[in-house]
């Protein structure tokens, strides 16, 4: 799949985001303006971007359903198969949008356990691995 970019390089999604979370400059904002009035799809998927991402920053996963019902109305093939991603565990999607419990530490914990396997790949056994990680 082709992402679509302007023509410094920079991905279309990427000034979405953008300015979903911090705003963006007044160039940028022309820019993406410009960009999002020539293709209405475009513009329709931006728009379903920004709100699924005020879901998840502001917690408000009870207006989940009516995001996704709203997806379902527009012709996005692309967000259709990601609602339908959603929809197969729309209660665990839900509480994850609507909860404040993160798994951030757990995450955390196992990515610095996976970076000590991968430096003593092929140099030790098992049981040293085992002290180097309670050691760490």
């Amino acid at each position: 799949m082709r992402t679509l970019q302007l023509a410094s390089g920079v991905p279309v999604i990427h000034l979405v985001r953008t300015a979903t979370r911090d705003g963006i400059a007044d160039h940028q904002a022309e820019r993406l303006k410009a960009i999002l009035g020539r293709c209405p799809e475009l513009a329709k998927i931006a728009d379903h971007v920004r709100t699924f991402a005020e879901l998840m920053t502001r917690r408000h996963g009870d207006q989940l359903e009516e995001w996704m019902s709203k997806v379902r109305a527009d012709d996005l093939p692309d967000l259709h198969s990601f609602v339908a991603g959603l929809r197969q565990d729309a209660r665990a999607v839900t509480n994850g949008l609507t909860l404040p419990y993160s798994s951030g530490p757990v995450e955390g914990a196992v990515n610095r356990i996976k970076m000590l396997k991968r430096q003593m790949f092929g140099r030790a056994k098992l049981p040293l691995l085992r002290k180097r990680i309670l050691l760490s």
